[in-house]
This record gives C-alpha cells, structure tokens and sequence, in this order.
C-alpha cells in the first residue's frame, strides 16, 4: 500500500484517522495504542507477509536484547552490558546484511576466486534499512542509559508506525514515544489537521505531477545510456536532480503531514538541500536523520574531530562510504558516496568559502578563497548532479558511459525520442490540436519537457511545504490553489508508482 494510492487516501487513512480519535475521545488509550499497531501492520502486510515477519522478528528480538539490558543494568555489569550491545548490533546487522547485501557480497567473491556461487537472489524487506538503524540507535541508547526499558506497546508503536515505516525519518524511540504518552494530543485540533492536510497535499503533488512524470524521461534515459547524445545526457540528468528532490521530498511531506494529522511530529528529514552553498551543508539538509544517526553511532564513536585533521578526513570518507552503501549494495553506490566524501572533506579543508557566512575549516581559521552564497550554490548542485549519475546507474559501465557523453559532444538526435516518453493524460488535447493543425508531434514533447524542469526549477527556489505550513496563512487563494493541486493529483494516481527510496 503507498501513500500515493486510491486504497490508502480513500480507505486507510479514514478508518485510521476516525478509529484513532474515537478511541482518543472515549479515553480507551491502550486500545488506541493497539489499534494504531494493528493498523501499521496491516498497512506494511500490503508490501508481503514474508516481510511482516522480518520486522516481527527484528522487533522481537531488539526488545529481548533491552530487557537482557534492563537486567543487568540492575546488576551494574558492565562487561556483561558490552556483550549484549554487540549482540545487538550484530543481530541487526546480520538481518540487514542478509536481506539486503549477501547477493551483492556472493557476487564480488565469485569474481574475485573465479568460483560459480549462485547468489540467492533474496528479497528485500521494504524498509529494512530504515527500522533496522532505528533499533540499533535503540540498542546503543540503552547500553548507555540515555533511555529506559518501555513495554512492549509502546515500544512496538515506535518502531512500526506506519507514516514512517517504510521510508523514514530515522526516528529515536523516545522521540515518539513521549509523543504517545501525551494524552493531550488525543484530541482532536482542527489546526494540526490543517497543517497535516496542506503537508499532505503538497507532497502528493510533488510525487504524482512532477517526479512521477519526470521519471519517464529518467528511466528512458539511463536504459538506454548507449544511444544518448550530449543534450539528452544533460537534460536526462537534470531530470533525474529534480526526480529524486521531489520523490523522497513529496514523500517526506505526506509522512509528516500523515503523522500531523494524528497530532504526532516526526523529525524533519529534508529541508531545501538545492538551497545549499557546499556540499556539507547539503548533506546538513538532505536526509538529515541518517546524517544524524551517523554523526552519533559512528562518527563520534570512531573519534569525530577530536583525534587530529588527518582522522577527521578519514572519519568523514568512512561515513559517507557507509551512507552509499545504505542506500544500495553496488559499486555505483560506493563510489557515489566516496565522491561526495571526498567533497565535504574539500569543504572542511577550507581552501573556498561563502561570502559574509561563518565557517570552520580544518587547516586554517579563513578560506582561501571567498565567493558569493550563489555562485557556491551553481558548484554544489552541478558537483551533486553530476555525482547522480552513479546514484542511478545500472553499473559503472553505464556510469562511465553516460559521463562520455556528457564530456564528449555527439548529436545522433536522440533527444526527441526521450522526450516522447511524456505521453501523458495532460498532453492529450494538445496532441489532438498538433495533429489537426499539422504540427509534429515532437515539438509537444519537447515542450512538456522544458516546462516540467522550468516548473521544477521554479519550485526548489520557493518556500519549502513547512514554512508554508508554519506561516499558516490558508486565504481563500490558497485553498482554491491547494484543491487544485490534490484533485489533479488524485486524478493522475491512476498509474501508482512506488517511490526511489524504497530501494533502500
């Protein structure tokens, strides 16, 4: 079941929605905890049994390795604590290599010895990656006392609710969980509905007007990177920038807009990365919960800052090496996040800096080099387009081969041919009217193509959904505008897509 579905807007979310707040008004909290559990369940069974079970395990097993804390916390065993703590890791660990990085492990020992293995060609659970780090925080909060031993209840209401589930935020289980607890928040408040609605709407738009239609031309594109010229290359690229921006930036809108609406805020987890001056700061605004996570269980752990410069680049290139292959188990995925390392690590070093913004660097107190806040933004987001390329790639042969084209001018005209891919119900009077006037096709196309990314460009640079939502001004203008945007959207769901971040 996705967001971005007939089942879940017409059906789902209702039912959540009204038994949620029933159970609230008549004060049969519990109940509501378990209905709410229940129902995230059934949410997730939509995606396979088979992977229910996974996360029945992983849940089963992370609150037996807590209640094993909780008693030799009593105890004050500390070596016996370290134990349980590495079980922990490595239970978890384990479950996310197996589903997620043994194929990837088998072929690479199969190239390298020369040995037939057969990989096992395992599925992998959705949103394995997500709850897998959310357990292993829970696991090192425990070890160091930062959080209590909860029951079962609650601690399953934090790991498995639904908005999150799936795609993130990486959530903390007491962020949650004092939210749960807060019986005030049972109520019913027409201004968090609103806000959740607005939230909601505008990342359903994102998701369904623009990234679904622009991955048209993105998967055409990266298909079929052999046949590309310069242009398309280019244009292909840029697509897939806005593609991504507006898949897994729409998603996070619904989520917290979903969460919203049951008076619960998650953690925001993307806030206009395209607005960026370095790369550093982008990763400071892109996916900022996994940042987070890392920063706190490994980059702190293994010294941060603090054991000298050389270490501190070399925890920096570790980090983001561990955040490409979170994302996927490849070699495009290695290098995409070695890129991008290596990136923030030229950030930290100090040699260009941002005009009238304080900085800390690495080597010296002042940058080299100072330029404008927009010139920086022209550097970090062609640096990140361009990184992109191993992101989506099949493989590095088709990585390699589309940064050919992109460096080497060709035009073979397969340009026209890409844009065609954008047959799409909105183009359907204007393909009419071309063909009764006798206007090629093509030039329709193009056009929808040229307007998407000049859309998209448009957007990025505006207000992002929560300083909408926190300027709360909903005029009669706004409403109109924001009816227009869900009926258009819920029109265009006939064709559901899942979203880029479920791979991961």
């Amino acid at each position: 079941m996705l967001f971005n579905s007939f089942e879940f807007i017409l059906e789902f979310l209702p039912v959540m929605l009204i038994g949620w707040y029933a159970l609230g008004h008549y004060k049969q909290y519990r109940a509501a905890d378990i209905f709410l559990i229940i129902m995230s369940v059934i949410f997730y069974y939509g995606f396979g049994i088979s992977f229910v079970l996974v996360l029945a395990a992983s849940c089963i097993g992370n609150f037996l390795i807590s209640y094993m804390i909780s008693r030799n916390q009593n105890k004050n065993i500390n070596t016996k604590n370290r134990i349980i703590k590495v079980i922990g890791i490595l239970f978890n660990l384990g479950l996310l290599f197996y589903f997620k990085y043994l194929d990837f492990f088998i072929e690479n020992v199969s190239l390298v010895t020369g040995l037939d293995i057969r990989v096992l060609n395992i599925v992998m659970p959705i949103g394995i990656s997500f709850y897998t780090f959310q357990q292993i925080a829970f696991i090192c909060d425990r070890i160091n006392g930062e959080i209590s031993h909860v029951n079962i209840i609650d601690y399953l209401m934090s790991v498995v609710f639904f908005p999150k589930i799936i795609q993130g935020p990486i959530t903390y289980c007491d962020e949650l969980i004092e939210q749960f607890s807060d019986r005030d928040r049972r109520k019913f408040d027409v201004d968090d509905f609103t806000k959740g609605v607005v939230l909601f709407t505008i990342g359903l738009s994102k998701k369904v007007l623009l990234a679904d239609n622009l991955s048209k031309v993105v998967d055409y594109g990266f298909t079929y990177t052999y046949y590309m010229d310069t242009l398309t290359v280019i244009v292909v690229m840029l697509s897939y920038a806005f593609q991504i921006y507006f898949d897994f930036s729409g998603y996070c809108d619904m989520a917290m807009g979903i969460a919203k609406m049951m008076r619960i805020d998650l953690p925001i987890n993307f806030n206009s990365p395209y607005k960026a001056a370095t790369v550093k700061e982008l990763w400071q605004r892109w996916h900022i919960t996994l940042s987070r996570f890392f920063v706190k269980y490994v980059y702190i752990p293994l010294g941060g800052s603090r054991k000298g410069k050389a270490r501190t680049i070399v925890n920096v290139l570790i980090i983001f090496i561990l955040s490409g292959l979170w994302h996927g188990a490849g070699w495009t995925y290695i290098a995409w996040g070695l890129i991008h390392g290596i990136l923030v690590a030229f950030d930290n070093i100090g040699i260009v800096g941002i005009k009238g913004e304080s900085q800390k660097f690495l080597l010296r107190k002042k940058a080299l080099i100072y330029i404008p806040r927009w010139l920086g933004q022209i550097f970090t987001n062609f640096f990140f387009i361009v990184g992109l390329v191993f992101f989506r790639s099949q493989d590095m042969a088709y990585a390699f081969g589309m940064f050919r084209r992109f460096f080497f001018w060709t035009w073979p005209g397969f340009f026209y041919r890409t844009a065609s891919q954008l047959d799409i119900a909105e183009n359907y009077i204007l393909l009419q009217a071309a063909n009764l006037i006798g206007i090629d096709e093509n030039i329709i196309y193009v056009a929808t193509l040229l307007v998407l990314l000049i859309v998209s460009a448009f957007v990025i640079t505006r207000k992002n959904s929560m300083e909408i939502v926190k300027e709360n001004k909903y005029g009669k203008l706004q409403i109109v505008g924001l009816s227009i945007l869900f009926v258009w959207s819920f029109i265009s769901m006939s064709q559901v897509s899942t979203f880029i971040y479920f791979a991961f």
